[in-house]
Order: C-alpha cells, then sequence, then structure tokens
C-alpha cells in the first residue's frame, strides 16, 4: 500500500450504505444479463477501494473492491478519483483486471467527457453509476446527463450536513457568495432558494424564513424527475451518524420501475437505521 495514502475513516453508516448498494448490484446484475445487456459500474467519487471503521478501527472494503466482487460480475468498471495516492491504490487492486479503467482528475470532467459517452444504449449497454461527493462537489451536468441517457441507474449523495453548515442559515443574507455558487452548481440553478425558504408575515411586511429539509429533499426529488429525466425516484433515504444526526439522504434515480421497486424494498430494510440506535 503507498505510504503517502491516506484511509478514510467512516462512521457505521457508511458501512449502510455499502451494504445498500451490495445489495443492489447482484440483482442488477442478474436482471440485466439475462436479458442480453452489457452491466457497467461507475464510481464518480471511488476513494482509496477501502475505509477504515470509526467504531472498530477495523480496514473495510469500500465501493469499488465491492463492485469488483458482485457476482454475477460487471462486464466493465470505472474509477474516478482525483488523488493521486488514492488512484495508485485502485490501480494496484484492479491491477489483474482487463476490464477497469482506473481515471485520474475531477469526477464532473472525467464523467462528462469520458465516461458517459462511450456507453451506448444501442449498443445493449447499461450502467450503474454512485455519485458520492462528501460535500457540495457535484455538478448538476453530470446528474442531468446520467438521467439524459437513459441507461444509467444512480445512486447520489444528497449532502445535507454540508448545506446546513454553510447554505441553509435563518438569514439567507450572511451565507457567502462562494457557498450559494456551489449549491447553485449542484442544484442546477438557483431555484433551490425557493425550496430553502418560505415567505412568511413579519413586523415589517413579508420575511424569507428558512424551510424544513424535508420540503428542500422533496424538491429536489422533484427535480430528479421533471428536470434530470429520470422516470423513478423513489423516497431517498436518511443516513444518520452515531448521534441520529442526518448526514446526508441518499438518493435512487432510475428508468425501470423494476428498478425502483428493489430500491424501495432495500430503504425500508435499512430506513430506521440510526435512530436511537447504532444499528
Amino acid at each position: 500500500m503507498n505510504a503517502e495514502l491516506r484511509i478514510d475513516e467512516v462512521g457505521y453508516w457508511t458501512e449502510v450504505k455499502l451494504a445498500i448498494l451490495d445489495e443492489y448490484a447482484k440483482p442488477y446484475n442478474q436482471i440485466l444479463h439475462a436479458r442480453k445487456m452489457k452491466t457497467i459500474y461507475i464510481d464518480g467519487f471511488a476513494g482509496a477501494g477501502h475505509h477504515r471503521s470509526k467504531g472498530t478501527g477495523r480496514l473495510i472494503e469500500g465501493s469499488p473492491l465491492r463492485a469488483l466482487n458482485v457476482q454475477p460480475p460487471f462486464d466493465s468498471l470505472h474509477f474516478v478519483d482525483i488523488d493521486k495516492a488514492r488512484v495508485e491504490e485502485l490501480q494496484r487492486i484492479s491491477r489483474d483486471r482487463l476490464n477497469v479503467k482506473v481515471h485520474r482528475g475531477d469526477c464532473n470532467r472525467v464523467l462528462l467527457k469520458d465516461v458517459f459517452p462511450a456507453i451506448s444504449y444501442e449498443r445493449y449497454e447499461r450502467a450503474l453509476c454512485i455519485l458520492d461527493p462528501y460535500g457540495l462537489h457535484l455538478d448538476w451536468q453530470v446528474i442531468k446527463a446520467a438521467g439524459e441517457s437513459q441507461v444509467m441507474d444512480v445512486f447520489l449523495n444528497f449532502p445535507v450536513m454540508d448545506m446546513n453548515m454553510n447554505v441553509f442559515w435563518a438569514n439567507p443574507d450572511r451565507v457567502s457568495a462562494a457557498s450559494q455558487k456551489r449549491m447553485t452548481r449542484f442544484w442546477g440553478d438557483e431555484s433551490w432558494r425557493s425550496a430553502a425558504y418560505e415567505p412568511v408575515p413579519g413586523l415589517f411586511g413579508e420575511m424569507e424564513e428558512k424551510a424544513s429539509i424535508k420540503r428542500v429533499v422533496a424538491a429536489f426529488q422533484d427535480r430528479l424527475k421533471k428536470h434530470a429525466g429520470f422516470k423513478f425516484v423513489p423516497t431517498p433515504i436518511p443516513m444518520r451518524n452515531s448521534k441520529t444526526a442526518i448526514v446526508y439522504f441518499l438518493f435512487f434515480a432510475a428508468q425501470k420501475a423494476v428498478a425502483e421497486d428493489i430500491v424501495k424494498y432495500i430503504f425500508d430494510k435499512y430506513r430506521d437505521y440510526g435512530v436511537g440506535t447504532n444499528g
């Protein structure tokens, strides 16, 4: 292992997310292979391939390693990361797999320029895309391109902790221009403002009041269907830390009802993890 490599410490909610991905990947490949389609795995923020558990200190397999071991297997896999040491580790763990391509660079550029254009509906190719940034580092154009391609199922991290800390303040006028710009880039336009704030009567006229995160999440769910082109977007699952605070919402978006049905079943299984217990 590269001496410069920094292994991320992750909470148990990450292990829950990994379990969800595992439980979806197997039937995904089974169903599509039965229909003579090629399956492609895309990890936009792949990391090093493994993590260290905050609770126990043990090394756990991350999404790239798990994707490499899914049975039945993916026909090809793309791992993307911006960090040199992580990319080298991804290359090391996949060096015996000729069907793996490791990309170093900004996920937003790499996916739009190199990965998405190479996937063809006409060649019976379908992709499972994981977009799991730590914060507001994802460009809406990537989400929209995935939806409009008609070939991708997407698991998407909706980073509400970053949003609450840096964007959704009680007084929106105090939010920095840089944070507002990041939010607009993730959301796709400035309509996030009407989701995050609602007009209320005040002493000197109408005021803006911070809306509930439930309202914001519902607006983004609607946006994935109306503006990104996904036909099915089930209610996302909240991923909580050990204090039960929501770290992010895990969204799923797809084009087929069967995909939504499978994910609804999986989400319902894990939906209450972190509520009054550590799982």
